[in-house]
């Protein structure tokens, strides 16, 4: 994961200097803005991507706590404040930890790795399109086979052949739990037992696929439930 980018806000300048201290001595975070008030906070959030707040409650003009509940989209937030009694106020608006002034390092850092987690879990998850390879189990061990090799697909029962343009590969799992690890804009379900590498595909013919396979011809059923998606990508690469 990339750095933390965080804004410090307290009106209070030792304070500041002490969380800004802090932060210098955790390599993955950033402070971007430190602000002495609610509204700076607020400009500061608007013209960068802050991944985290640490907020300080009593300050001028308007609380930090009035502030966050202002926010219809509010980052991650660290609140860092002397008074206890606002603390299931922070928690109602799910605070990612509440810190209490004076505030040592290790509780500032615990919470730095509470913040770091939460941001992982709200990554998207891995795009399967941008890999070019996956793993599958057989012979007892973990095969890798990459995308660019697989001809087509064939299911029996509870095992799945991987054709391969010399060679295959046999795993025990179903068609439907493989098919989710195959990235969509190169492999197409064209029947319950088969799923073709779609740059693989030679000619079609009437209800059929032609594909290579150890230098000779395969022909692939089309099954009837796939034609209608089938032909909607044919149609999309043909002259």
């Amino acid at each position: 994961m990339s750095k933390i980018k965080a804004i410090l806000v307290d009106d209070e300048p030792l304070a500041l200097e002490i969380l800004s201290g802090y932060a210098e001595r955790i390599p993955d975070l950033e402070i971007v803005a430190t602000c002495s008030n609610a509204l700076e906070a607020q400009s500061a959030l608007s013209a960068g991507q802050a991944d985290l707040v640490f907020l300080d409650i009593q300050m001028p003009q308007i609380s930090g706590l009035e502030w966050l509940k202002s926010l219809t989209q509010p980052p991650l937030t660290i609140i860092t404040t002397a008074f206890s009694e606002y603390a299931l106020e922070g928690f109602e608006l799910n605070v990612v930890d509440y810190l209490l002034k004076p505030i040592p390092f290790d509780r500032f850092l615990k919470a730095v790795n509470k913040a770091r987690e939460m941001l992982r879990l709200k990554q998207p998850a891995a795009n399967p399109e941008e890999a070019d390879f996956m793993f599958v189990k057989a012979d007892k061990k973990l095969v890798k086979v990459n995308f660019d090799d697989i001809v087509y697909i064939e299911g029996l029962k509870d095992y799945v052949i991987i054709r391969l343009e010399q060679d295959r590969v046999i795993t025990l799992q179903t068609m439907k739990s493989l098919e989710e690890k195959l990235p969509s804009n190169l492999f197409q379900r064209i029947h319950r037992s088969y799923i073709v590498n779609l740059d693989k595909i030679q000619a079609l013919d009437g209800a059929m696929i032609e594909v290579i396979v150890k230098n000779q011809s395969k022909l692939l059923p089309i099954g009837k439930n796939y034609r209608e998606e089938v032909q909607k990508i044919i149609d999309r690469q043909r002259l």
